[in-house]
């Protein structure tokens, strides 16, 4: 290998994520990430990696019980979307319909905090980049009101 030569771009981290829609009387659950690191106390929606060989939503109702402490289904899938950080994180997310079988959370470590959001009140800032056009696009449909 020759040093002086130009080095190729490292490729970007792909990761796959499924991410879950609860909504309870026209308000929708998101989770906020702990401090620290480049996504720190940012909001998005519950949820997380797709291991090899899981489906969004077998990997939903995983990441569901190891985030908040509660089982739950998962429905239909509403979106899947793509989004490129500059940090060099790439994701791809699968927003997938979810019920929980409880309200009452015992949080992880990955979880800082949870709210309930009327979609177009939130602060897209303090939302994760890759979670905000699904949102924005829950806010202007006027949400879910089971």
């Amino acid at each position: 290998m020759n040093p002086s030569a130009p080095q190729a771009p490292a490729e970007p981290v792909r990761v796959r994520v499924a991410a879950a829609v609860v909504w309870s009387d026209g308000r929708l659950l998101l989770t906020q990430r702990p401090p620290g690191g480049p996504l720190g106390l940012q909001w998005e929606f519950p949820g997380g990696k797709i291991e090899p060989g899981e489906t969004p939503e077998h990997a939903l109702v995983r990441e569901v019980r190891e985030e908040l402490g509660v089982g739950s289904r998962a429905g239909r899938t509403l979106a899947v979307e793509r989004h490129s950080y500059p940090h060099g994180l790439e994701v791809e997310i699968a927003f997938v319909e979810c019920v929980l079988d409880a309200w009452a959370f015992t949080p992880s470590a990955a979880v800082h905090a949870f709210r309930w959001v009327i979609p177009a009140e939130v602060d897209l800032d303090e939302v994760l980049e890759a979670d905000r056009d699904f949102l924005r696009s829950l806010g202007k449909e006027g949400g879910d009101a089971s």
